[in-house]
């Protein structure tokens, strides 16, 4: 009965957990989407500026380090921020790209610090009534029952091991 008890609590709980990943990735896409369109906009004032000068983007960095302590500094930040803005251009085009159920296979692209902590600030779980959120719920519940039943597996090998039994043919 325990057992039962434990499993529908855990696979209740994975499919709570599961559920919410459609919303929450709608969220970050959002926000991802926003700070792209950001950057783009910072990188084209900075390319117009370079070009003004008949500066290539490279070129224009390596003159802002030319000039002195400040222009160093403030051209590495440059770089840094270049470099975000590419590879959120790129994480921004694969998941737009992808469906719900795919967008769990680029999970790992949702990692950007600051835009997570954002969406995670402003994120409140709801019941999905979707068809995406049913099968995340679903796979969440199964994931959480699989997780117990584990579990219990290993406590039961450990613990209630059955004592060998002695071999009572004698020859």
């Amino acid at each position: 009965m325990l057992g039962r008890v434990l499993g529908l609590v855990a696979g209740l709980t994975g499919a709570a957990a599961f559920s919410q990943f459609p919303e929450y990735s709608q969220q970050y896409v959002q926000r991802l989407g926003g700070a792209v369109d950001e950057l783009d906009r910072f990188v084209a004032e900075f390319d117009a500026d370079a070009a003004k000068l008949n500066l290539s983007r490279a070129e224009a960095l390596t003159d802002l380090e030319q000039g002195g302590a400040m222009g160093a500094a403030r051209a590495e930040t440059l770089r840094g921020t270049l470099i975000r803005y590419d590879r959120l251009r790129a994480d921004l085009a694969a998941v737009r790209s992808a469906g719900p159920f795919t967008r769990a296979y680029h999970a790992a692209r949702f990692s950007d610090p600051e835009i997570a902590r954002a969406a995670w600030a402003d994120y409140k779980p709801a019941m999905p009534l979707t068809f995406e959120g049913a099968v995340f719920g679903g796979t969440g519940f199964l994931a959480g029952l699989g997780g117990i039943a584990a579990v219990w597996a290993l406590v039961r090998l450990i613990f209630l091991r059955r004592k060998p039994r002695a071999i009572a043919n004698k020859a």
